[in-house]
């Protein structure tokens, strides 16, 4: 089981989306182990896109990033970091296949609606920033149908 972070980033957050984007990862099977609605500050910022620091598109990147609230969320399931990623398509919209959340709600080269962590490694570097205090642990009462327990149960 992985746990993976994903951000609705704010043009999501702005355009109403977080609901669908969340619906859709349910309806696949994931568990969401962790949310929260927050502003990013500078200083997380930095430490999300620590790679990124120098690069032409970093100003601009955490500019946008902490200038309105976005949706945190810890999400939980067989594969996560990769099922997740696929699910939300390639980085612009205007690229992504339909099917995929960028493909179908996306509409900008700038605003990409989402960050998922892109490695497991990843993704507990990432939760560690967003979600210190940890995450909820919960066994879905449906988890035996969901993740291929032997004999349904």
């Amino acid at each position: 089981m992985e746990t993976t972070l994903v951000l609705c980033k704010p043009d999501a957050l702005h355009r109403g989306l977080v609901g669908r984007i969340l619906s859709r990862f349910e309806e696949k099977g994931f568990q969401l182990v962790g949310l929260k609605l927050m502003t990013m500050s500078r200083e997380l910022a930095a430490k999300h896109y620590a790679e990124h620091v120098g690069k032409g598109f970093y100003e601009g990147l955490v500019a946008f990033m902490t200038a309105s609230p976005l949706v945190a969320m810890a999400v939980r399931g067989p594969q996560a970091v990769g099922t997740i990623r696929k699910m939300m398509g390639k980085t612009f919209g205007l690229d992504a296949e339909p099917g995929t959340l960028r493909g179908d709600f996306g509409c900008s080269k700038s605003f990409n609606l989402l960050h998922g962590s892109d490695s497991p490694e990843n993704a507990a570097r990432e939760l560690a920033l967003f979600f210190p205090e940890g995450v909820q642990a919960w066994t879905p009462a449906g988890a035996a149908w969901l993740w291929d327990a032997p004999g349904g149960a």
